[in-house]
């Protein structure tokens, strides 16, 4: 995770909206009856997601990938997000299954990448009655993957100062991709961007983080980690070993902390933090397929 620095003073000037074009795409009626919320992650969009989304869909699943609070909008707009506004962008992609055009009353499933997986055991914690089943991919409570930055150790003291209103972070390669075409597509549309360069944002992601976001991804891990032993719903941790951000001790520390009689732990050997669209995204789709289906299994002979 090499990183190159920004600062970016706050203007005065209005923030003007992005026009996001419409997400229909990631909204997909299935045929067995059951749901899926893809949660893509911080800064991302739901397109990394899109893999996942159209081949559960193919499979019988209902879809459905929300976008992320203010993700999209000019980064100067997301970076005044809160981890709540994120949340609750999840919540309401969990009522329009209940309550949308077409209700969707049977399981629903949900599988979140990075802070995505965090938002995915969040509702398995407010919502137990409702949420089937978990697959937390590359889940990233704290920073340890073997190219994560020495000067993270130094974060907190920018949490608590004004600083973090006015930094930001360039990621650079690997980008948590180990397949070299898909990391060369990546860098093409990243290297030369600048903070104020307007990207299509709603489409490809940022190449720049806010500190503010890394703070309030701070603030949900704080919340999030006192809560894990209330977590009895079925739970899935799928995770590289060789994961760049987040080593898979991230998965091993809930795994042993939430109280669900059905978890488990898949690592991969092939790829780093972006899962679902690296080298062994395939084997994801398997593995979280499988574990659905058990619990589906497993409720049809209850």
């Amino acid at each position: 995770m090499p990183v190159r620095f920004a600062i970016h003073i706050k203007s005065s000037k209005p923030q003007v909206s992005a026009d996001i074009p419409d997400d229909s795409l990631y909204s997909l009626e299935g045929t067995n009856g059951a749901s899926v919320i893809l949660i893509h992650g911080l800064t991302g969009s739901p397109r990394e997601m899109g893999f996942l989304a159209r081949s559960l869909h193919k499979n019988g699943f209902s879809v459905l990938s929300p976008r992320l609070a203010n993700h999209g909008e000019p980064i100067q707009k997301l970076r005044d997000t809160t981890w709540q506004q994120c949340y609750q962008s999840v919540k309401d992609a969990l009522s329009t299954l209940a309550l949308g055009a077409n209700p969707r009353q049977g399981p629903v499933f949900v599988a979140g990448l990075s802070i995505g997986a965090l938002f995915g055991l969040m509702l398995a914690l407010d919502y137990p009655e409702r949420i089937s089943g978990v697959c937390c991919l590359s889940p990233i409570l704290f920073y340890d993957g073997w190219n994560a930055p020495k000067w993270r150790y130094w974060l907190p003291l920018a949490y608590y100062t004004p600083l973090k209103n006015y930094f930001y972070f360039k990621e650079e390669p690997p980008y948590g991709i180990k397949n070299e075409a898909i990391r060369r597509l990546i860098n093409q549309h990243y290297a030369d961007k600048k903070l104020e360069d307007n990207i299509n944002a709603y489409e490809q992601g940022y190449p720049f983080y806010p500190l503010t976001l890394l703070y309030q991804h701070h603030l949900l891990v704080k919340y999030l980690k006192k809560r894990l032993h209330l977590i009895k719903t079925p739970v899935q941790m799928i995770q590289a070993h060789h994961d760049d951000m987040s080593s898979p001790k991230n998965s091993q520390y809930i795994y042993d902390r939430i109280r669900s009689a059905k978890k488990e732990i898949f690592l991969l050997y092939n790829s780093y933090h972006v899962v679902c669209a690296d080298q062994e995204r395939m084997t994801v789709l398997t593995e979280m397929q499988h574990f659905f289906n058990q619990i589906l299994e497993g409720s049809s002979r209850a």
